[in-house]
C-alpha cells in the first residue's frame, strides 16, 4: 500500500506505508577529508556518462589538474561522489577507487552502516530527483534537451541546501534487494547501450573513411597517385593540383542585425541554431559576433581539430572565432576536405593549441596557409554528390540507433525511479 506525500516533495509522489521520508542530512554523512598530508596522487574524475574513474581514463578533455595534490579531497571505495556544480545534469557516481578529487565534489556515505549505499546512489540517478534541485543553486548556464534531459549545467548546490532535500527510504533489507535487482537490470541495459554505441562508432568511422578516401584520391577507380611534397598531405591524385586555402577561399566580413538568429558551428560539422532552451548567463554580446549567410563556409578557429567545419544552411550571426568564407570552388568539397584533415589529426600536428584538446586557428593568416588538393570543379561536384548520398544514408542509420539509445536510457531512468520510490515492489 502506498501513502501520499506533501506537494513540497511531489517528485517522490506516493511511497509504501512502511517506508520513511528523511532529509539527506539525516541519512548520509559527508566526507571532507583533505589530501594533506598527501596520501594519494591518483586523481579521480566524475562524468555523467562514465561515473567515477581515474582521470587517465576520461574520454574527453577538461581542465588541467592541479599540481598541488594537497589541494584535493579524498574519496574512498563505496563513497557517493557528487559534483556540486553539475549534480542537476546527473554528475553523480559510486566510487570503486581510493583517490583524490576536486574540492567541488561532495563525498557521501550512509550514517547507518546497515544501509545500502547503492540505494541512495540510485535515488540520485533519477531525473526526477535531479530536477527537484532546480532553484537551489547559483546557476551559470543550463540547457534542457528535447527529451527533457538536463545538460551543460553549472549550478553549484550548497551542501546545506542539498542536505534538506527529502528522499524516500526503505528498510536496509529492501534497499539491498532493490539495489541487487537494479544492478542486474541496469547491467543488461548498459550492455545493450554499449552494443548500439559500438555500432554507431563503427558507422561514424566508416563515414570518415569514405570522406577521406574520396577527397584525397577521388572516386575514379583508375586514379594514380604522386608525392605532394607536404608531409600531412602525403600522396595525392596525380591529376589534382596542390594549393593553399587562402588562394581559393576568401574570408568574409558580413554585417548582421541584432535580431538575427544566433548560430553555432558544432563539432558534428553542422551550423545549427543556438536555441532558445538555454537558461542563464551566455555570451550574446553582438560585439563578439559577425554575420553569416546560407551557403557560407564556417571554420571554427578553436575546434577545427574536432571537425567543426560546416556549410551553413542558415542566415544569422555567429561568433567571430569562426571564419566565414566564400569560394568559387564547390563549397561542399572544401568542407569535406577540411573535415578530413580533422579526422586524420592533422590540425593538432600543425597547431599551437591552447588546451589539450584544442587547435588554435583563430588567425586567418594561419588558417589560409593550410594545404588542400583540388580536382577540377566538375570532378568536385561528382565527388560531393557521391559523399552527400553515402553520408546521408549512414546518418539515417545513426539517427535510428541514437533513438534506440534514447529509448533505453529513458526506460532505465524510469525503472530506477519506480523501484527507489516504491511504485514497483519486489516479491
Amino acid at each position: 500500500m502506498l501513502k501520499k506525500q506533501e506537494d513540497s516533495i511531489s517528485w517522490i509522489g506516493k511511497i509504501p506505508i512502511k517506508w520513511q521520508l528523511k532529509k539527506i542530512k539525516y541519512s548520509l554523512m559527508q566526507r571532507t577529508e583533505n589530501n594533506n598530508p598527501i596520501r594519494t596522487t591518483n586523481i579521480l574524475s566524475l562524468t555523467a556518462k562514465q561515473g567515477v574513474i581515474p582521470l587517465s581514463e576520461k574520454e574527453c578533455g577538461g581542465n588541467k589538474p592541479k599540481e598541488d595534490f594537497s589541494a584535493y579531497r579524498l574519496a574512498y571505495p563505496g563513497d557517493i561522489v557528487m559534483n556540486s556544480m553539475n549534480v542537476i545534469s546527473g554528475s553523480v557516481g559510486l566510487s570503486k577507487y581510493f583517490g583524490c578529487v576536486s574540492p567541488v565534489y561532495y563525498m557521501l556515505r550512509p550514517k547507518n552502516e546497515k544501509d545500502d549505499v547503492r540505494f541512495y546512489h540510485y535515488i540520485f540517478q533519477t531525473t526526477a530527483f535531479q530536477k527537484s534541485l532546480l532553484g537551489l543553486g547559483n546557476g551559470i548556464m543550463m540547457k534542457e534537451s528535447g527529451n527533457g534531459k538536463l545538460n551543460t549545467i553549472r549550478m553549484r548546490i550548497p551542501m546545506d541546501k542539498l542536505g534538506n532535500i527529502y528522499i524516500p527510504i526503505a528498510d536496509h533489507k529492501e534497499q539491498r534487494k532493490i539495489s541487487d535487482f537494479l544492478d542486474n537490470q541496469c547491467e543488461e541495459i548498459d550492455k545493450l547501450l554499449q552494443d548500439i554505441q559500438s555500432e554507431i562508432d563503427i558507422l561514424e568511422e566508416y563515414k570518415k573513411a569514405l570522406i577521406i578516401k574520396a577527397v584525397t584520391k577521388g572516386i575514379d577507380p583508375k586514379y594514380k597517385m604522386k608525392e605532394s611534397g607536404v608531409a600531412y598531405v602525403g600522396k595525392m591524385n596525380e591529376k589534382w593540383k596542390l594549393t593553399r586555402l587562402g588562394y581559393i577561399c576568401t574570408k568574409l566580413t558580413r554585417k548582421f542585425d541584432s535580431t538575427d538568429m544566433a548560430l553555432i558551428c558544432t563539432n558534428k560539422g553542422k551550423v545549427n541554431e543556438r536555441g532558445n532552451n538555454v537558461i542563464g548567463l551566455m555570451s550574446s554580446d553582438d560585439n563578439a559576433m559577425q554575420g553569416i549567410n546560407e551557403g557560407d563556409i564556417a571554420i571554427h578557429g578553436m575546434d577545427t581539430w574536432h571537425g567543426a567545419i560546416a556549410l551553413s544552411k542558415y542566415k544569422g550571426k555567429i561568433t567571430r572565432v569562426v571564419h566565414v568564407c566564400d569560394t568559387n570552388e564547390d563549397k561542399r568539397f572544401i568542407v569535406y576536405y577540411l573535415q578530413s584533415l580533422a579526422f586524420r589529426g592533422v590540425y593538432k600536428l600543425i597547431s599551437n593549441g591552447v588546451r589539450g584538446n584544442t587547435s588554435d586557428f583563430r588567425s586567418w593568416d594561419k588558417t589560409k596557409k593550410i594545404y588542400i588538393t583540388l580536382p577540377n570543379v566538375e570532378e568536385q561536384k561528382r565527388i560531393c554528390d557521391y559523399l552527400d548520398d553515402e553520408c546521408s544514408n549512414v546518418e539515417k542509420i545513426i539517427t535510428v540507433k541514437n533513438e534506440q539509445i534514447a529509448i533505453l536510457e529513458k526506460y532505465k531512468k524510469s525503472l530506477i525511479y519506480e523501484y527507489v520510490t516504491g511504485k514497483r515492489r519486489l516479491q
